[in-house]
């Protein structure tokens, strides 16, 4: 019975799903953590592209694989952070980081809003 028990215990375990890698390069945390490693330089208008879209901007990820919006400061983009109309830029959206009740919460570990939490991955597409 016992032996059974470990069997039925390892195959729970060994089959739990995980979260996909998210495609292209990590190139470090978005957080306010002031302990948590920097990300690595990146060339200049990385971050700050006002033409950005999905197709050449960094992207942040959840600790589950979701993605979490573009990082740049295009406001017509719709997966943009910036966007103050779209699912990842309004500060209504349960997806956004700028709903501190939601995906911003300080209280969330993956906020990059939480001083003590490890942020959102980002990940530079290839």
């Amino acid at each position: 019975m016992r032996i059974l028990f470990l069997v039925a215990l390892l195959l729970s375990v060994s089959a739990r799903p995980y979260a996909a890698e998210p495609p292209g390069r990590y190139i470090g945390n978005y957080s306010a953590n002031p302990y948590a490693p920097r990300t690595e330089p990146q060339p200049r208008g990385t971050y700050t592209n006002p033409y950005g879209d999905s197709s050449n901007s960094p992207r942040l990820y959840d600790s589950q694989g979701q993605l979490r919006g573009n990082l740049n400061t295009n406001r017509a983009d719709p997966d943009s952070v910036a966007n103050p109309y779209g699912r990842y830029g309004s500060k209504y959206s349960e997806d956004s980081i700028n709903n501190r009740y939601g995906a911003g919460s300080r209280y969330n570990d993956d906020s990059p809003n939480n001083r003590a939490g490890d942020g959102l991955r980002i990940y530079r597409p290839d």
